[in-house]
């Protein structure tokens, strides 16, 4: 088979590119091992989380309207019809993509590829497929860390495991304190286990702001059975019919018994995975491949993009770095050049950022001044019982111009889109204050956290400023 372009991996970035390079005019040929196109995103992972962490949610609003008067029975879970509803879910968006590449003409190709030189690739499934290419975009994603000395045992789950939703176990174990070992503590505790999760670091989310994390590990200590931060697993032991671990840190147990265990500790790209030495492509020790902003590799027909790339391994980053590589394989100006990738934890509350962090301004030496727009003043948030969250703003001392922001709350990714457009597009603090938002709502706290900094707040008191 020859092609303009082979399309190494369908994720998001991967289907992203071999679709906007079809309606381009090039020959695509699309590559995936998986059954389904979608990638880890749509088939084990964002998807099927977020569906689940839906489910949580619902459970949780049902309980907490008894402290308002409405008052319902406990949820039966029928885990056989949510599994399916979940997979209905994934069945819906994954036949979709399928449509769109029979539409676009895209060649789908079973299979795991590995580059047998710098155009040809070997695509081994129910058959042997060899493939010559003139351009290549590889987007084959990342598999989740494995912890050393872990043993192998059908009750240690990877997130793909755990979201399989085999059972409800009494008692589960979430190594990692991370935004998917969080998330998917949430779902199960929600459904009924009881839950500990284990941090190495000294907090939850290693990464985010502080002031952003308090809001969620408050609601975490009410929700979990334990959280055990600056942690150690030192040993996991799987016997007839729980697993014993065994912890050293404060506060932790020596050992304590459980019925799963999950591990979820970061990601490691595939790069390493892909015979690419034969195609003379460049892949560091971590598995990730060079690139320049047009998402070449230092073969320049051969592009990399996604979790294979440097930077957050993010579904939203990898669409948009499929766009600029298939553009650019077409002979189109393009160029990764984003300001900020958002990034968002699922959990309830939900925890957003984008941009500049307060952590990150410290580390680096960055000036910022913040704004801080608390949600126990939002007629929205108080309405829903919800005024534990923030919207935080970072500002450029110089030119006022808004480089970062956080929220933590209800639907904080939903609303931090504004704010990153806000950052892209280089607004002060009078361009986000002076539009008007919709009131009552949650988007109005971020124009409110504007107001703040441009000092010009009604709705809370500030005092005048000398001088």
């Amino acid at each position: 088979m020859k092609v303009d372009l082979v399309v190494l991996g369908a994720g998001p970035g991967g289907y992203t590119a071999a679709f906007r390079a079809a309606d381009l005019g090039l020959e695509v040929a699309l590559v995936e091992r998986s059954p389904s196109l979608g990638g880890v995103c749509l088939n084990v992972g964002c998807i099927p989380s977020k569906a689940l962490l839906h489910a949580a949610r619902v459970i949780a609003d049902a309980r907490d309207m008894a402290a308002h008067g409405i008052e319902f029975g406990e949820p039966e879970i029928k885990l056989d019809k949510l599994r399916g509803w979940k997979d209905k879910v994934i069945g819906q968006l994954t036949g979709g993509l399928q449509g769109l590449a029979k539409q676009r003409k895209v060649t789908v190709v079973r299979g795991e590829g590995r580059f047998t030189g710098p155009n040809t690739l070997a695509v081994t499934g129910e058959t042997q497929t060899e493939m010559t290419f003139s351009q290549a975009i590889i987007a084959a994603g990342s598999e989740p860390v494995r912890l050393p000395g872990v043993p192998e045992d059908p009750r240690i789950m990877d997130s793909t495991g755990a979201l399989a939703l085999a059972d409800i176990p009494t008692r589960l174990l979430v190594i990692g304190g991370g935004i998917i070992g969080l998330e998917m503590a949430t779902v199960y505790a929600e459904l009924g286990s009881e839950v500990t999760v284990v941090e190495l670091t000294e907090g939850l989310m290693p990464g985010a702001d502080r002031d952003l994390v308090k809001p969620l590990e408050k609601r975490l200590k009410s929700l979990l059975s334990a959280i055990y931060t600056g942690t150690r697993v030192t040993r996991v032991t799987p016997g007839p019919k729980t697993i014993e671990v065994g912890f050293e840190g404060k506060g932790a147990p020596e050992t304590a018994q459980f019925e799963r265990v999950l591990v979820a500790v970061g990601r490691r790209a595939n790069g390493d995975r892909l015979g690419l030495a034969a195609a003379g492509v460049e892949v560091n020790e971590r598995g990730l491949i060079p690139t320049n902003r047009e998402m070449r590799s230092h073969v320049p027909h051969i592009f990399a993009i996604g979790d294979l790339t440097q930077g957050p391994m993010l579904a939203h980053k990898a669409s948009h770095e499929g766009k600029v590589a298939a553009e650019v394989a077409a002979g189109h100006k393009a160029g990764f050049d984003a300001r900020v990738i958002p990034s968002v934890a699922y959990t309830d509350p939900e925890v957003a950022w984008a941009g500049v962090t307060e952590t990150e301004a410290a580390a680096r030496g960055i000036a910022v001044e913040k704004a801080v727009f608390p949600w126990a003043a939002s007629g929205r948030a108080l309405s829903m019982s919800r005024g534990e969250g923030l919207t935080k703003l970072l500002f450029d001392p110089e030119t006022r111009r808004i480089i970062g922001a956080g929220i933590v709350g209800p639907s904080a990714g939903d609303l931090i889109g504004e704010a990153a457009l806000a950052i892209e597009m280089s607004c002060d603090a009078e361009d986000i204050g002076l539009t008007v938002h919709p009131h009552p709502t949650l988007s109005e706290t971020v124009a409110m956290a504007a107001e703040m900094y441009a000092g010009t707040i009604t709705d809370l008191y500030l005092p005048r400023k000398k001088g």
